[in-house]
Parts: structure tokens; C-alpha cells; sequence
């Protein structure tokens, strides 16, 4: 994989990725754009113990535009994209409309005494997988998930470097349905400057079992019990298990994870690499096979923290999606979006059973 960085118009960087060692780079980008907006604020809920992100910029970022104006298509003639290049691989840059960023304007203060706030510092990234608009992950190359997932790897260790940054998340939004303001197929890198909720939550969990048990660790043993059971495995090979939690919040839910409790994407060696594109792939055209048609879903890697309790963390994977049948979607009602309680309608075991068949 040959790595090429350069900077775009308004000082943003931009890398590719790619799978060719003579590819050349050196396209500038030709567009005039406005100066950056200032890092976002976040402000502390002193009552759940969490930070909000307030971005007002993002209110003005480009929202479902025609496939003749995405940002993300390759730039071609005198249609000027994101990407300067007349082709790629996989690009990564900096998101010019991010929730978290290193433009920082605003020094910390507070709304009230309970109620602190500090300048959303962090790093917004975009993942473009390929410079067909058309495609979708599912249906890119093994070779192609290889590279995706070596960026991946790449720019968590760079992200984990930069000062201030506690947690890095990559993910993938896919569908109308769960909110994507693009249609090319891509995903994001959030540079956290805290602990999320849901990470903090699983890792006191972690931590409680690896007192009782003198050092077991959580997730490993829930892995080995889905094995051990199979009923809820959906697919596996030497390297890799897929399977539905045995407590799923969502209709179809998948954890994809490594056999080698690893703490993040970079820990991932070669072999564990190579054999996770075959399984993923093979997941996703499970879930595009279940109604004969395009499944919405977000893929979340779990990561451990970047300089605290690593050792409790096992990298995998959450794909799941809000369809629960094909004219049915779930939305999140009082309790989910309430009192953080989910209902699901589909049995796990069940869910399990329709991925193996489709």
C-alpha cells in the first residue's frame, strides 16, 4: 500500500491510499473555499455525567445533493470534488464540516456552575472506500477491505498521537434510513477528546468481571460462549466469529470479532487481517439478502481507549441495522430514546437463523 499526503485548498489534509507502489498524487486541488470553522463547544450534563457536542456549523453541510454534485466522486474536467484526483483508491481527509477539530477559537468556560464548557478539540476524518459512487461496501474486492482496513489501522494510531485525544472511532452510516447526507459509499473516524459513554459503561463492566474472575476478560469469555453454543453464530473462520449478542438491542445485530483479544485495529496482524474481509463481506450480503434489498446499517468498530485500560478492551465489531422487516423499520420510542431501555422485536436466535439462510 503506497500512502501519499497532501493538503487541500483551505489547509485540510487529504491521504491515499493505495494499492498500486507507481500511483502518482500530485493533483492540486483548484478550488476556492472559505476559511474553516472554529472548533465546535462542548458542553458537560452534570446530571448523566456526559459531554454534548455543540457544532452549529454542521447545519450548513452538503445534505443528500444529485449524483452530479457529490463531494466525493472523483474530480474530473471542471467538476471539482473533494478529491483532486481523477481516480483512487481509498482517500482519507479531514471532514470539512467536523463535530470535533483542532481550530480552536473559543478558551473554556462555563453555561452555569454546573454546566462547564471546553472547545470541542478533536479530529473529524472521511473514508472514502472507492471512487465508484455506485458501489457499496459489500460489494468492494477482498483486496479493497485489506486496504480499507489498513487505513483504518493508519489513521488510529495517527489520530491517537495528537494531543487531547482519548478514544478514536471509525464507523460506516449507510441508507437514507439511518441518516447519511451522501450516497457514495463511505465512512467517518471521530478523534474523541474524552471516554465515551457506552465505551466508559463497557470497560466498568469489563473491569467488575476482571476483579471476580483475577484477570478473565469479558468480552473473550461472551465470545467463547457464543462459539461454544452456536446458535447465535451467523458465520466464522479461523481468524473471526460473527454472531448475534445473545441480548441484542436491534432487530439484526452482528458483532464481528477477532478470535485474538486486541485492543484496536492496529493490534490486528497480517493473517487476522486478510481473513477478515472474506467474513464481513460475506455478513453484509447476508443482510442485503434478508429482504432482497438494500439493508441501512452502522458499522462501529470498538476500540480500546487510547492511553487507559487497554487491557480490558477486545476490538470488534457492531453492525446493525433498524429495519426489522422489509416495509418495517424500528425507531427509537420512549423507552429506547427516554430511558435508554431497548425492545426488540426480533428473537436473537431468530435474527441468527434468518442471516444463516439468506
Amino acid at each position: 500500500m503506497k500512502r501519499t499526503a497532501i493538503r487541500l485548498a483551505d489547509g485540510r489534509e487529504l491521504i491515499y491510499f493505495d494499492e498500486r507502489d507507481d500511483a502518482v498524487r500530485d493533483q492540486p486541488d483548484r478550488r476556492e473555499l472559505p476559511s474553516l470553522p472554529p472548533a465546535s463547544q462542548l458542553r458537560y450534563d452534570p446530571l448523566t455525567e456526559e459531554w454534548v457536542a455543540v457544532a452549529v456549523h454542521r447545519q450548513t453541510r452538503t445534505f443528500l445533493p444529485p449524483p452530479d454534485e457529490c463531494p466525493l466522486d472523483p474530480s474530473v474536467g471542471d467538476r471539482l470534488t473533494e478529491i483532486p484526483a481523477p481516480d483512487y483508491d481509498v482517500v482519507v481527509f479531514e471532514n470539512r464540516f467536523p463535530s470535533l477539530s483542532g481550530h480552536v477559537v473559543d478558551a473554556p468556560g462555563e453555561v452555569t456552575p454546573f454546566t462547564p464548557l471546553r472547545p470541542g478539540v478533536g479530529r473529524c476524518e472521511v473514508v472514502c472506500f472507492t471512487s465508484d459512487h455506485n458501489a457499496s461496501f459489500a460489494s468492494l474486492s477482498p483486496t479493497r477491505v485489506r486496504t480499507v482496513l489498513d487505513a483504518l489501522a493508519d489513521r488510529t494510531v495517527a489520530l491517537g498521537e495528537l494531543p487531547g485525544v482519548e478514544q478514536v472511532f471509525c464507523f460506516e452510516n449507510r441508507g437514507v434510513e439511518i441518516g447519511v447526507t451522501l450516497h457514495h459509499p463511505h465512512g467517518q473516524i471521530y478523534a474523541y477528546p474524552f471516554v465515551t459513554p457506552r465505551t466508559r459503561s463497557m470497560l466498568a463492566a469489563a473491569r467488575r468481571y476482571a476483579e471476580r474472575t483475577l484477570g478473565g476478560n469479558l468480552y473473550a469469555d461472551v465470545l467463547a460462549a457464543e462459539r461454544a453454543a452456536g446458535e447465535r453464530v451467523v458465520a466464522s473462520n479461523a481468524h473471526w466469529t460473527a454472531y448475534v449478542p445473545a441480548a441484542a438491542r436491534w432487530p439484526f445485530e452482528v458483532h464481528v470479532a477477532p478470535h485474538r483479544p486486541v485492543p484496536d485495529i492496529p493490534a490486528l496482524d497480517d493473517a487476522e487481517r486478510d481473513a477478515f474481509a472474506p467474513l464481513y463481506l460475506d455478513v453484509l450480503r447476508r443482510f442485503d439478502a434478508l429482504f432482497d434489498m438494500p439493508m441501512p446499517y452502522i458499522a462501529a468498530w470498538h476500540q480500546a481507549p487510547v492511553r487507559i485500560d487497554r487491557d480490558l478492551g477486545h476490538l470488534h465489531l457492531q453492525l446493525f441495522s433498524i429495519r426489522r422487516a422489509k416495509d418495517k423499520l424500528k425507531y427509537l420510542a420512549g423507552s429506547e430514546s427516554g430511558m435508554g431501555v431497548f425492545i426488540n422485536d426480533i428473537a436473537p436466535e431468530r435474527a441468527a437463523e434468518m442471516l444463516r439462510s439468506a
